[in-house]
């Protein structure tokens, strides 16, 4: 199985997430509209052409993404 998101890392773990699975489909991240960190979670508001925007959260301390539709 694909990871539920895929990113670009260079210096640390989930620095720009670049496509994601939904609903079984892998969805292309067109843009990241906004990106802001609260403790322990980074979290990423993207754009999809397919489907709209996304909020993703990935908690670093239980290295697990969560995926909202908005």
């Amino acid at each position: 199985m694909p990871d539920l998101v895929e990113c670009r890392s260079e210096h640390t773990y989930a620095q720009r997430p670049v496509a994601f699975a939904w609903e079984g489909e892998r969805l292309e991240i067109e843009s990241v509209e906004a990106q802001w960190q609260t403790p322990g979670v980074k979290h990423f508001r993207v754009r999809t052409a397919e489907m709209g925007t996304f909020e993703l959260a990935y908690n670093l301390e239980e290295d697990k993404w969560e995926i909202r539709q908005r």
